[in-house]
């Protein structure tokens, strides 16, 4: 019994031997000598990385939202100037009625010299959920063509932006951004 009395105490005093060490000194240790982090420590460092996590994904869709209106800008003014080489060569823009509609009607309908020449195929919205809009206007009452256009998409919007309609009237559909001519 006195062995296992003289055990205790030399635990006690091994225990309080290292709650008296400085805190440089102390580490905290598994059973198998290696060293460990405490709860605290784990935490921090997972909330950390949740916070570089989510400032990454914001980060991420904004960039994406942005490149894919670039394209959609882009896009317009492909179709744009094929509209004006197509004017240019013929002295008018083609149509089949002066109404909004795809832009990929320019290749379906019935006009004289073929759109096709000038683009083909028509570019399609980044996410391909909402196409681009063309319309014909300033009609002619002799000859029945028209000398203008209007191209429209829909644009993805943040709070702060406003929709560029000011080119055409292209009423509540929700496309945000426009070009026309004249």
């Amino acid at each position: 019994m006195h062995t296992w009395i003289r055990k205790l105490l030399l635990c006690e005093a091994a225990a309080i031997t290292m709650i008296h060490k400085s805190g440089s000194d102390m580490k905290n240790t598994l059973s198998s000598g290696r060293q460990a982090f405490t709860l605290i420590e784990i935490i921090v460092s997972v909330t950390i990385i949740m916070v570089l996590t989510a400032i990454g994904v914001v980060s991420y869709v904004s960039i994406n939202k942005n490149a894919r209106n670039a394209k959609r800008r882009g896009d317009i003014e492909q179709i744009r100037s094929a509209l004006e080489m197509y004017r240019s060569d013929n002295g008018y823009y083609p149509a089949r009625n002066a109404t909004m509609g795809l832009a990929t009607n320019l290749l379906t309908n019935p006009v004289t010299p073929s759109f096709a020449t000038y683009m083909s195929p028509i570019p399609s919205d980044p996410k391909e959920v909402n196409e681009y809009l063309y319309q014909a206007t300033d009609r002619s009452l002799t000859n029945l063509q028209f000398y203008g256009y209007c191209l429209a998409a829909m644009m993805e919007l943040s709070g702060a932006e406003t929709a560029d309609t000011s080119a055409c009237s292209v009423g509540s559909t929700g496309y945000t951004y426009s070009r026309k001519n004249p």
